[in-house]
Parts: structure tokens; C-alpha cells; sequence
């Protein structure tokens, strides 16, 4: 154990708080933020992505902000090579990584080290199922996934296109589900010796922020970050841009949707990843619950994290 290197993990669903509860962990145990989140990455995704302002970082440093421009790739593959980066540099500073933000498989591709070069990539298969779901929709590419791979469809969401080609992919070329690998995965023990802290609320709480927070992403700009981005270039097919309240946002700009509707499913959908998120966090093992209900504040859900981190030995 005391060979292992340190890794705090703090999550839990959008809008939970995770922000400002981890600048304040960070200053009281000398850490540096890690990023687990697959659209603050980008350059120019700032009101949607919920993306921490400069200014409030207070000091602490952030790792994987603003490392891509909104027309490249970006994956969880891609992201474990990051983040794993990012850990070295932390500790050769001296300081403790901070692993914080709502994307879990990225959070669990970390904190197992899941292996994804078990498979080999296949361009052509790739690009002949992305013109399927052209011609027949993204429901209809989610449907041939449902057919093989039932409990991956059933986790990945049918929007998300390139998560369902990847599995898609997989099944084609290791002839097996990729939740079955990712079952296996998940099993493996962490290289890390980490605590892994998640916060929840109570569901109407949390789902009451989720639609404030889309209010207050609207009054600081979000259709004009939007309207912004779709002026420079950015393809609506970019990965940047399939991200909650940036693919509605497009849609109401091309005239697919009034501005009222656009608010009712950006705020709609908001609420059910947050849904999504909950379920994925509640299935995972080694997780360190914290319920907002149960403690008066930050200070005392602070307080408890703390007093576990100094039992692991990790401060």
C-alpha cells in the first residue's frame, strides 16, 4: 500500500457540488485538480460545460482544461493517457492528484488502469456504420448494439454515437460483448492507493439545481458560446458539440426548435444524465457515499473526508 501512488477521487452527478467542494479539499491537503470531464477539454466550451473560470481556481492547479480544440476526437483512451500524465507530473511536485467531474468511465478507466488495446481499430467498419446511422438515425445504430451487446445498449446513450460504434466495434472484432470486458476490467485492483469519494443529494434537490443551472447557463450566453462555435467551423458532428445543451442549442439555431422547447430539453436531458450518473456511481465497488442530507454543510462533508483520508494514510 505505501508503495502506491495517492489518488483522491471526488465525484457524483452534475450540479451536486462537486466544484466547490473540491478547491476546498485541495487547499486543506495540498492537492492538484485532474479534470474527469469529457467536454471541459476543449478550448471555447465554457458557459455549457460548466467549466471553472481562472479566477476561481484560487491558485489551485487544474489539469486537462482547455487541452483540445472543439474539432478533435477525444475519448476515454485518450483521456487515461492524460490523466495518467497528469498524475506523474502532481506527484513529481510533490502534491496529491485530485481526480474530480461526472464522467465515470473515465474516472474508472483511471482508477483500474482498463486495459482497451485488447481489440484492434477497424476504419472501414467505423466508417460504414456512421453512414448507417446517417441514413437510419442514431436510435436505429443503438438498435444493432441492443441486439448483441443488451447491457452495454442499455448503459450507453442512444446520442452517443461513437460510445455505441466502439461497441459496436469491439463485439466485430473480439467476437464478445465490451460490458463483458469491461466487467472483467472493473475487477482488476486499483495501482493506486485512493479513496473514492462520491456525492449525492436528494433526487428532487439535485434535479431542481439541474434546471437552475441551465437557467444561469442562458443568462451568461450559452446560445451565443453556441452560435460562436457553429461560426468558426465546428462541425455539429464533432464530439465537442454532442454534448448536453450544445447539440440543442444547435438544433434551435437551425430552426429545428423553438427557443422554449430547446430550454425544456436541454433541462430535461441535464436531469436525466444526472439520473444516469446516479445509477452508474450507486453500481460501482469501493465508492465513499457522502448524502448531502446527512451533514449541515460542506464543512462537516470536508471534515469526514478528511478523517478518511488521514486513516488510509494519504495525508
Amino acid at each position: 500500500m505505501e508503495n502506491k501512488t495517492p489518488l483522491v477521487v471526488l465525484t457524483g452527478p452534475t450540479a451536486v457540488g462537486k466544484t466547490a467542494l473540491s478547491l476546498q479539499l485541495a487547499r486543506r491537503i495540498g492537492a492538484e485538480i485532474i479534470s474527469a470531464d469529457s467536454m471541459q477539454v476543449y478550448r471555447g466550451l465554457d458557459i455549457g460545460s460548466a467549466k471553472i473560470a481562472r479566477e476561481e481556481m484560487a491558485g489551485i492547479p487544474h489539469h486537462l482544461i482547455d487541452v483540445l480544440d472543439p474539432d478533435e476526437p477525444f475519448d476515454v483512451v485518450r483521456f487515461q493517457a492524460l490523466a495518467k500524465e497528469s498524475i506523474r507530473k502532481i506527484r513529481e511536485n510533490g502534491h496529491i492528484p485530485l481526480l474530480t467531474g461526472g464522467t465515470g468511465f473515465y474516472i474508472q478507466a483511471v482508477l483500474y488502469d482498463i486495459d482497451f488495446t485488447e481489440t484492434r481499430e477497424d476504419e472501414d467498419y467505423r466508417q460504414e456504420l456512421s453512414a448507417f446511422a446517417d441514413r437510419f438515425g442514431d436510435e436505429a445504430l443503438h438498435a444493432k448494439l441492443a441486439e448483441l451487446d443488451p447491457e452495454s445498449a442499455a448503459q450507453i446513450h442512444p446520442h452517443n454515437r461513437r460510445r455505441v460504434i466502439r461497441a459496436l466495434e469491439f463485439f466485430r472484432s473480439a467476437n464478445s460483448a465490451i460490458s463483458e470486458h469491461n466487467a472483467r476490467e472493473r475487477e482488476k485492483t486499483s495501482p493506486y492507493n485512493f479513496a473514492y469519494f462520491v456525492l449525492d443529494d436528494e433526487r428532487q434537490a439535485l434535479y431542481a439545481r439541474c434546471d437552475a443551472r441551465v437557467d444561469e447557463m442562458l443568462k451568461a450566453g450559452l446560445e451565443d458560446e453556441v452560435r460562436g462555435l457553429a461560426a468558426a467551423g465546428v462541425s455539429p458532428a464533432a464530439t465537442s458539440m454532442k454534448g448536453i445543451g450544445y447539440r440543442e442549442m444547435l438544433s434551435y439555431l437551425s430552426g429545428e426548435t423553438d427557443y422554449a422547447e430547446t430550454v425544456r430539453l436541454i433541462k430535461r436531458n441535464t436531469r436525466h444524465f444526472a439520473k444516469r450518473q446516479l445509477t452508474w456511481f450507486r453500481r460501482e465497488r469501493d465508492v465513499i457515499r457522502f448524502y448531502r442530507p446527512d451533514y449541515p454543510g460542506d464543512e462537516a462533508i470536508l471534515a469526514d473526508m478528511l478523517k478518511i483520508l488521514e486513516e488510509k494514510d494519504m495525508i
